[in-house]
């Protein structure tokens, strides 16, 4: 049986393909233009398949003879429903690299469904949320009664041209937190505080990060906020984007902006992506006051996504375990990120 690697055109999905390849590995590289798809493909001597999300059905007919995916093309909005349905026809497997929580949310939702089809449901496998989700579940096994999760990374890393039309979809959605078990949509910049993700304390605000859904999930710890550094002027910036969102969502707007990025943005090269590493950050409190701090040093996201997305591939491949929706950690321990090259020991400490 084989697997395919959807999008494999973009800045990320080519990434992998490559590594997928340098490690003896032969996915099938797929996506829905031919003419980007093609030149790698040959490149690599893979397999391609060209088609679109567009039906379920006809999508599910291009997984023929496929044990597993790989959703890599995004934004995940426009295709991760498609390819989830797909695949739980199909009977493959589904893995992607979404940072996103509504589809963390959408997935999840498809639970029973896969359970029943015999497949396992694993979205953010990459840098989003590999990390962190980890140190969730480090967190939650240090402080078992925890009731209260903060979540954040420090880098310095740009964006690449996917990551960014992303977040601006995000920024006309707001800002996520989740409150007893629930996720709440608040204005950007809600939340504040100072935090030392490993290299200083620094002004902190509330971000919007997969985690707010997949930590609940994996710790099932009810209050959920992640966080990002930010500096005063930037938390102004985030707090006067609130009133536009309305703006923001306009389907025009989001493609004007979307192509502007697709002609203008790169992603960060082999340099870039060397001299950026990331300090993930959590804290756990139970109702007592007692608290856990855990920190990890990791490299730069899209270098990290790259060996985590073929780990949990690899895993699935060589094992046969409970199908259904899960994640990152639940399906192979909190310690995935110490197994990963870039990836680090978590530290933790608290009292």
């Amino acid at each position: 049986m084989a697997w395919m690697l959807y999008g494999a055109n973009g800045y990320t999905g080519e990434m992998i393909a490559r590594e997928a390849v340098s490690r003896g590995m032969h996915p099938v590289l797929a996506g829905r233009s031919r003419h980007k798809i093609a030149p790698l493909a040959e490149e690599l001597g893979l397999e391609t398949r060209v088609f679109t999300l567009d039906e379920t059905t006809s999508a599910a007919a291009h997984l023929e003879n496929i044990e597993l995916v790989l959703l890599t093309a995004g934004p995940f909005s426009k295709t991760s429903a498609q390819m989830v349905q797909a695949c739980i026809a199909a009977g493959a497997h589904y893995l992607d690299i979404t940072g996103e929580i509504d589809i963390f949310e959408q997935v999840a939702a498809s639970d029973r469904a896969a359970r029943e089809a015999g497949v396992v449901l694993c979205p953010g496998v990459g840098f989003d949320v590999v990390p962190t989700d980890c140190v969730a579940a480090a967190l939650k096994e240090a402080l078992p009664d925890a009731t209260e999760l903060d979540l954040g990374f420090d880098t310095d890393m740009k964006m690449s041209p996917g990551t960014l039309k992303t977040t601006i979809e995000g920024a006309a959605v707001g800002g996520r937190i989740r409150r007893d078990g629930v996720i709440r949509t608040v204005g950007h910049g809600y939340a504040t505080r100072r935090i030392d993700y490993g290299r200083g304390e620094k002004l902190a605000a509330s971000f919007p990060w997969g985690d707010v859904a997949t930590a609940y999930h994996s710790t099932g710890i009810g209050d959920i906020t992640v966080y990002v550094p930010t500096s005063r002027a930037e938390l102004i910036g985030m707090r006067i984007i609130n009133p536009l969102r309305p703006i923001l969502r306009q389907r025009w707007l989001q493609s004007l902006l979307g192509r502007a990025i697709s002609r203008f943005v790169k992603g960060p090269d082999e340099l870039a992506r060397s001299k950026t590493p990331v300090y993930i950050w959590g804290e756990a409190r139970n109702p007592s006051g007692e608290r856990r701090v855990a920190r990890v040093k990791t490299t730069n996201s899209y270098s990290l996504t790259i060996p985590a997305a073929l780990a949990v591939t690899r895993f699935l491949l060589d094992n046969s375990p409970a199908p259904g929706f899960t994640t990152p950690s639940r399906l192979m321990g909190h310690d995935l990120i110490a197994r990963v090259e870039g990836g680090g020991t978590i530290e933790m400490s608290g009292s």
